[in-house]
């Protein structure tokens, strides 16, 4: 087996109603599937890296290979593995199922590269922790994004940046956890941050500001502010979260989602009157004008924020957890 195809941890072995504007033809079909997926639960997939902390096996990977890897985790069997970066993420959205709200409520489901048979000790540790987690996909050493649409998965979170961009070159909403060494969750609610040009929105003002600087974004958001951005790849998401919210008091919801972006007056307006386009809600709006973004998702307390630039996710991983959105013009698109 190609040892490229298997780079990571989970290395395989032997033994809500859209109204999307301007979306790429070839997305078409794969957003339809989500929107009609909302009349089910909201499902994130999920990769065995990021729900669990597996560097010590990865290390074992890298430097003996693929069947010490697998010998290592059948020794380790039953030893369970402490919690990965999504692990309170996870914890926190299958919780919502237990309040006796009605809700469309949400699922997750396991992809890994492991092989059945080194994926048993992570089925051990979700049996342990009590994670409602019963549907999953091993292939093995290959990339599990071809189960994407037959799972009806919304959003997929892994540790492996090559099968982040096969989902979101579907359609599908997707990012790559970043390593984070530090939790300022807010114990009380789940609360998610997302940064809106390739991410919420598509990337047609990014677009702007790269070719034509900073006066020419803001006098092209300000001619189009009555134009609603057209969608990028969380807005499916944002909207399932949002169908979700609505089924509790605001006062009293177990969910609070913000906006967290670099843009500033004038370029704010279009923002706004687009979330009002579209019927959706976010419960908190920050608008920087280029300031770091780590101190505010820490006063926000965000069990992850998702970005489409790396260097802001790099600096926001040092406050929270963090998940790169490779899409768009700042990834080479």
């Amino acid at each position: 087996m190609d040892k490229s195809i298997t780079s990571d941890t989970e290395s395989g072995s032997n033994g809500a109603v859209s109204t999307d504007t301007a979306m790429p033809a070839s997305q078409g079909a794969a957003h339809a599937t989500q929107r009609e997926a909302f009349a089910g639960p909201l499902v994130i997939g999920i990769s065995s890296r990021a729900l669990f902390d597996l560097a010590a096996s990865h290390d074992v990977f890298e430097a003996e290979g693929l069947a010490a890897y697998a010998a290592y985790q059948l020794a380790r069997e039953n030893e369970l593995l402490i919690a990965g970066p999504a692990f309170n993420l996870v914890r926190k959205l299958l919780a919502l199922n237990d309040d006796d709200v009605e809700h469309s409520g949400v699922e997750v489901v396991l992809l890994s590269r492991n092989s059945a048979d080194t994926g048993l000790r992570i089925f051990n540790s979700i049996e342990h922790y009590g994670l409602d987690i019963n549907r999953a996909a091993f292939t093995n050493g290959h990339s599990p994004h071809r189960y994407i649409q037959a799972f009806g998965i919304h959003l997929f979170l892994s540790t492996h940046e090559c099968d982040v961009r096969a989902v979101l070159d579907a359609g599908y909403a997707a990012a790559t956890i970043v390593p984070s060494t530090t939790d300022n969750a807010d114990p009380r609610q789940l609360r998610i941050a997302f940064d809106g040009d390739a991410v919420v929105f598509s990337d047609e003002a990014e677009r702007v500001y790269q070719q034509d600087g900073l006066d020419a974004f803001h006098a092209a958001e300000r001619d189009a502010a009555e134009q609603p951005l057209s969608s990028g790849p969380f807005k499916s998401f944002l909207e399932g979260i949002h169908q979700i919210q609505a089924a509790y008091p605001i006062e009293e919801n177990p969910i609070r989602t913000a906006l967290v972006t670099a843009r500033s007056a004038p370029a704010h307006k279009r923002v706004i009157l687009t979330l009002r386009s579209w019927g959706v809600r976010l419960d908190e709006a920050l608008f920087l004008g280029g300031s770091g973004k780590g101190d505010f998702l820490a006063a926000f307390g965000a069990d992850i924020f998702f970005d489409d630039q790396r260097k802001h996710c790099d600096h926001a991983s040092q406050h929270v957890a963090t998940g790169h959105v490779p899409h768009g013009v700042m990834n080479g698109e």
